[in-house]
């Protein structure tokens, strides 16, 4: 299914990949492509690819949330809110790096913060989409997402993912989900606190 899904989506959204690319370079200049390393199945790292939705950074300069936001351009965030940043991707889904529905796959600089139940999340491969997408995408909590995450890993099937992928449409056609102005820009994940993590153990996560 996710090889299917990825090539017919490619041959299909070709058009729009090329009207992207061209709208990037006019306004942000290259590269087209954002390339960054994230966790895959068991943890093995792969090049995600996404359309780039924010301007350069000056060559060595330090990346802080405030700047982050600053630099997400109008064309950035268009993108990032109705998820066209994320036609790329498509090529890690054909490349087997990635399936269709999964986890989102993260920054790898999260890894050491994950509890053991955390973790879970990385026993299949991360997906374009995923339970915590259709659930509330940045409008939940990092620790509710990660329940959304180990949950879908343990109970995972081909009709739940068909569900997911139909409300995904939903949810990026009706705009729900995203609780700040600059979709996906989000405080960085620094682990749970000692009671949160008690509470996710103790409700089965």
């Amino acid at each position: 299914m996710d090889i299917v899904i990825s090539l017919m989506a490619i041959v299909a959204l070709l058009p729009v990949f090329l009207i992207i690319s061209l709208s990037i370079c006019l306004t942000m200049g290259a590269p087209v492509l954002f390339k960054q390393q994230r966790p895959g199945r068991n943890g093995k790292l792969f090049w995600l690819l996404k359309f780039r939705s924010m301007t350069n950074l000056p060559s060595g300069a330090k990346i802080l949330l405030s700047e982050d936001a600053a630099r997400l351009t109008r064309l950035g965030n268009f993108l990032r809110k109705t998820s066209l940043d994320e036609i790329p991707s498509l090529l890690n889904v054909l490349r087997g790096e990635m399936s269709l529905v999964g986890p989102r796959p993260l920054l790898v600089e999260y890894l050491p913060f994950y509890t053991p139940r955390q973790s879970g999340r990385h026993v299949l491969r991360p997906g374009l989409t995923g339970l915590a997408q259709i659930k509330g995408r940045t409008s939940l909590s990092w620790e509710k997402r990660f329940r959304y995450d180990v949950w879908y890993v343990e109970n995972n099937s081909a009709c739940l993912d068909l569900k997911i992928l139909a409300d995904t449409v939903k949810v990026v056609v009706c705009q729900t989900g995203n609780s700040q102005e600059l979709s996906e820009i989000m405080a960085p994940f620094s682990g749970v606190t000692a009671s949160n993590h008690s509470q996710e153990e103790d409700s089965g996560g």
